[in-house]
């Protein structure tokens, strides 16, 4: 499995063995969540959380998830070096007017600069007015690159309006991923009222990661030629539709090594079938911690 590598010019794949893609909300930013009066927030209930959003099912976030000490002892158990940790998009922190999401940012980019040595971080940013300054300075503090919704990236319109981010990861070769959830101008879609807690997931996250795929292969790689960007989740199995887009008008006959996967939430069909498109160069380990539980075994080199 690829890596994204921390080195500003070393190619994924070489150097430490990484989980690109696990979630831990560090202690200031579960306190800036929990100060909220409407969602994203934070609800305390029964010795946890109850976590509130905009278009989602409201679901549990349980303390002992987010305790950096013993998260660090299962980055060692996983056999890995180091855990890659993202805010999660679904949230829509990002999505927020800037002085709603500057609050929130800061908390999350203090919290995870504090964990301990087994975590690296992937920066976020407001999507109302990003700073791009603000990004230069996150990425001058080690963020390994930057993390945007896949709502954020869904169409020309939206690679125009992050156009700015993408080139400051371009000149400073950092990597971009691609994560489900809102921006401003595409919030999330609501829930059917009677949908189990997996809907989301199965429905909303598929379908952005999947459009997020196709709107990279149309507009982003054409406007960011040296952009290396990360899709999670298979990028919702869109590359498994190369036959159906070659028939309908579309080209993609190339295999693309600025671009990677994460294999969060899939298991062997999946990987095998996204392996006979891609090669395995262009995967990484990406478990998704603590969101689901990562599959029982370790990444080699």
């Amino acid at each position: 499995m690829a890596v994204v590598s921390r080195t500003d010019d070393a190619p994924p794949g070489q150097g430490e063995r990484v989980d690109v893609h696990q979630h831990l909300w560090p202690e200031p930013l579960l306190a800036a969540l929990a100060a909220r009066r409407s969602s994203p927030r934070l609800v305390p209930e029964r010795g946890g959380w109850r976590l509130e959003l905009d278009g989602e099912p409201d679901c549990r976030v349980e303390p002992t998830d987010h305790d950096p000490g013993l998260r660090a002892s299962f980055v060692a158990a996983d056999g890995l070096d180091r855990a890659l940790v993202s805010l999660s998009s679904p949230v829509g922190i990002e999505a927020l007017p800037r002085h709603e999401a500057a609050p929130l940012l800061e908390a999350y980019h203090a919290g995870v600069s504090a964990l301990p040595p087994a975590f690296g971080a992937w920066a976020a940013t407001a999507l109302d007015g990003p700073d791009l300054d603000e990004l230069d300075d996150l990425l001058d503090a080690g963020f390994v690159g930057l993390q945007l919704p896949a709502a954020a990236l869904a169409d020309g319109e939206g690679y125009v309006r992050c156009g700015p981010l993408l080139e400051v990861l371009e000149r400073r070769s950092r990597p971009l991923l691609v994560h489900p959830g809102p921006a401003p101008w595409a919030p999330n879609a609501p829930a059917p009222a009677d949908a189990p807690g997996w809907w989301p997931a199965l429905a909303a996250y598929v379908t952005q990661m999947s459009i997020a795929w196709h709107a990279f292969l149309q507009w982003g790689r054409p406007r960011h030629p040296t952009l290396r960007v990360a899709f999670v989740m298979l990028a919702g199995l869109g590359p498994l539709h190369g036959e159906r887009l070659r028939a309908r008008g579309g080209a993609y006959a190339t295999i693309d090594h600025g671009v990677f996967l994460d294999a969060s939430s899939y298991g062997p069909t999946a990987l095998d079938a996204t392996l006979r498109v891609l090669g395995v160069d262009q995967l990484l380990h990406g478990s998704d911690r603590p969101v689901v539980d990562p599959p029982r075994h370790t990444f080699g080199d």
